[in-house]
Parts: C-alpha cells; sequence; structure tokens
C-alpha cells in the first residue's frame, strides 16, 4: 500500500476510512489499490476530498461504464452521469436497499459524494448481504439457494420495470455468496405462493438489518464513499433537519450470478381467475413479456 494512506476499520462487518490519498487525480497504482481495499471492505470512505463534478466522474469511469439514474432526475446539478439527490427535493433514501436491481444488469459499485449534510444527523448504515447469508442456519441458506425473485421501480412510480435476480447471488471476483434481496426492490420470491413470498420476504429483509452487520458513518462535506452493490444495502437515517445533498456516480453492468439454478418453476396460482389472482398479476405479465421477448 502506498506509504501515506491510513487505513482505520470502522465495524466488525464492514467498512474503513482511508486518509492519505487524494482522488482528484488518481494513478493507476492508487485505483488497483482502492480496489482491493473496497474487495476487503466492502465500504470505504475517504474524507476532505471536494473533488469537482468532472474529478469525480473521471474517477468512477475508472471502475466501469457509469450511467444516469434511469428513472428519477436531479434537482439542481444538470451533468451526465451524476445522479443527485436533495433532502429538501424528497431525496432521503431511508428504505434499506442496493441500488437499481430492477434492471436486468444492475449497479456494480457506486461512488458518492456528500455535498451538503447537517452537523447532526442523516448518517448513512450499510450491511453486509455476505454475513447476513452466512449466519443464516444452513436449511434456510440451502432454501434461499434454490429461488429467485422479482425486483421492480415502484418506489420510482415505474412498476412496469422489472427484473428476476437470484435470491443468493456469487460475487464475481471474491466468490463470496450474498443475499440479494431488497425491502425497497424486491416484491415477490417467484416460486413459491403470494404469502409465502410475504413470509420469507418480511424475515430476510428484516435479517439484514441486524446491527452485527451494519456500519454507520457519519458524514462530513466533501467525503467521498465507495460501496460494492453486489455484496451490501444501505438506509439513510431521516432524523435531521435542513438540506442535504449527494451527488452519485453509479458504475452499471453488473451481471448477477445466481449461487444455484432455481429449484422449481415459477408459481402462478392455478385454476380459473378469482380475487385472490391479483396477487400473481404482475409475476404473470413480467414472465409473460418475458416470454413473447425470447419469442420475437
Amino acid at each position: 500500500m502506498t506509504t501515506q494512506w491510513q487505513v482505520k476499520r470502522l465495524a466488525g462487518a464492514l467498512g474503513a476510512e482511508i486518509t492519505g490519498v487524494n482522488l482528484s487525480a488518481p494513478s493507476s497504482a492508487d485505483i488497483e489499490q482502492i480496489k482491493s481495499l473496497l474487495l476487503a471492505h466492502k465500504v470505504i470512505f475517504f474524507p476532505g476530498q471536494n473533488i469537482s463534478l468532472e474529478e469525480h466522474v473521471a474517477l468512477g469511469e475508472f471502475f466501469g461504464q457509469i450511467e444516469d439514474h434511469p428513472n428519477l432526475k436531479n434537482p439542481y446539478t444538470n451533468h451526465p452521469g451524476v445522479f443527485e439527490l436533495a433532502a429538501t427535493h424528497g431525496g432521503i433514501a431511508d428504505e434499506w436497499h442496493t441500488d437499481i436491481t430492477f434492471e436486468a444488469q444492475p449497479s456494480m459499485m457506486s461512488v458518492l459524494h456528500m455535498v451538503k449534510c447537517p452537523e447532526v444527523g442523516g448518517d448513512t448504515m450499510w450491511c453486509s448481504l455476505e454475513q447476513a447469508f452466512n449466519e443464516l442456519s444452513p436449511p434456510i441458506q440451502s432454501l434461499c439457494e434454490s429461488l429467485t425473485a422479482l425486483h421492480d421501480a415502484l418506489p420510482h412510480n415505474r412498476p412496469d420495470k422489472m427484473a428476476i435476480h437470484p435470491v443468493v447471488r456469487v460475487h464475481p471476483e471474491t466468490g463470496n455468496k450474498s443475499l440479494y434481496v431488497n425491502e425497497h426492490f424486491t416484491r415477490r420470491i417467484v416460486e413459491v405462493n403470494a404469502t409465502e413470498s410475504e413470509a420469507l420476504l418480511t424475515y430476510l429483509t428484516n435479517w439484514v438489518k441486524n446491527p452485527r452487520f451494519t456500519v454507520r458513518y457519519q458524514w462530513s462535506e466533501g467525503t467521498i464513499a465507495m460501496w460494492d452493490n453486489r455484496c451490501t444495502q444501505h438506509f439513510v437515517l431521516n432524523d435531521f433537519v435542513g438540506e442535504r445533498i449527494i451527488q452519485r456516480v453509479t458504475v452499471m453492468g453488473d451481471k448477477v450470478e445466481a449461487a444455484s439454478p432455481p429449484g422449481w418453476a415459477p408459481y402462478v396460482r392455478p385454476g380459473p381467475l378469482s380475487a385472490m389472482s391479483r396477487h400473481d398479476r404482475q409475476l404473470s405479465l413480467y414472465l409473460k413479456s418475458r416470454q413473447e421477448a425470447q419469442e420475437s
């Protein structure tokens, strides 16, 4: 490691704060070191950076293809590749989630610049989805590995944007397994009925919030954070007054690999339509559209 870098672990499960590096013009060696640190700690923080928009975008491009947010528009800043959230415009992400899982190829990682933050409150929490999976009992691990889940963009008023991903995925670089469902975007376990899905999803999305799996970070303006969306979720504490502005560069193109193939076919309630059929409507529509796309 470059001699002037100092790395301080922040929690047992994940998270590290790194000082002694300038992210405005990183070298190729710096980028390789950052990649290594991100794999080791899953979310890393660089306080006191204050980089420009152009430097922020250039930093993200070292890690892959960046894209604007597919559904949401920036309140203030018009810049390609930068997604902005402002608290005074409703931009408080206070549900646990992994970024953009409603896409077939979702976000690999995110690079956030804390532009403005309150003096007190507005912290962000992350959880390790690897540890969450590892601490499930073997029978539940086995069940989850045989299931897939439907994700959609309903929180962005786009329930028509959907994707199916495995409930347990494998990290392409470490080979570690992670739970891959979240309370914000995941709607349904595909292979079970609606009430069974609700019970299992409620359990899993609450399980990942266990404090043992988390780190909580108190922001200062100018901090850069990077996190691996392939093995984490995050959550903003809505406990502050005033403005809070973040700008995020999102690295897309993740190819989600299942730990195991699905153990069963998708479940859609058999028999004639009834009032209960509404619970299967979204899944049925998605499966029908996917089949039509494959046949066209």
